[in-house]
């Protein structure tokens, strides 16, 4: 499948009607989207025939362009019923076989298959310090092959220091940086839209894992 053909059919995926700014709901649009998921796949083989899983799923987006790729599985987790119900017909929508798991990730207990590919776009933190880094500490822990995460550019160096001194990454690689459009969706947002700069990043874990967390 050609970028623009995916970046088109994430498209026309349903986003939050209603965002809970506890949870920093912010839809991954699919630009952004498309390129994280064929970057993994055609750069690095990371997604075709492989155990997807999509941490905060949200609308469902990362997971369907996992599965429009030829992901072997695809499991989605989140916290939020409503979000994980919208990625459900988003799902349904596309004919995408995908399962869907809620769950706090800071909690979560694995001790199911291998997953080899993690791919999210975690709170930024802005709400609860650190959130960004709670998600990639599980995640290195969970994929047995690569993580792919957004986190913002202006924690570049934060974020690479402590994927490779704590979080159990033996490498921690920016592929790119991109700009997040984030729509005025709530109250406290003064502008109709902002553009965050964000990097796109590729983390190795140490060793595999495949064990209880």
């Amino acid at each position: 499948m050609k970028l623009k053909q995916l970046e088109s059919l994430l498209g026309d995926l349903q986003q939050f009607s209603n965002p809970k700014l506890e949870l920093e709901q912010y839809p991954t649009g699919p630009h952004i989207a498309s390129r994280l998921l064929y970057t993994a796949e055609n750069s690095f083989g990371d997604v075709s025939n492989k155990v997807v899983a999509d941490f905060g799923c949200g609308c469902g987006t990362l997971g369907a362009a996992a599965a429009l790729l030829g992901a072997e599985q695809v499991l989605a987790f989140d916290i939020d019923t409503e979000s994980l119900e919208l990625a459900s017909e988003n799902a349904e929508e596309l004919e995408l076989d995908i399962n869907f798991v809620q769950c706090d990730i800071r909690n979560l207990v694995w001790r199911g298959q291998i997953v080899d590919t993690v791919v999210m776009n975690p709170p930024f933190g802005t709400r609860k310090k650190g959130a960004d880094m709670d998600f990639l500490y599980v995640a290195l822990k969970v994929a047995s092959q690569a993580v792919y995460s957004l986190h913002k550019t202006s924690t570049r160096d934060h974020v690479r220091r402590a994927a490779l001194r704590d979080l159990n990454a033996s490498s921690a690689e920016v592929l790119c940086e991109l700009r997040f459009d984030v729509p005025q969706l709530y109250k406290f947002h003064k502008k109709k839209e902002v553009n965050i700069a964000v990097d796109l990043w590729r983390f190795v874990p140490k060793r595999n894992q495949g064990k209880d967390l």
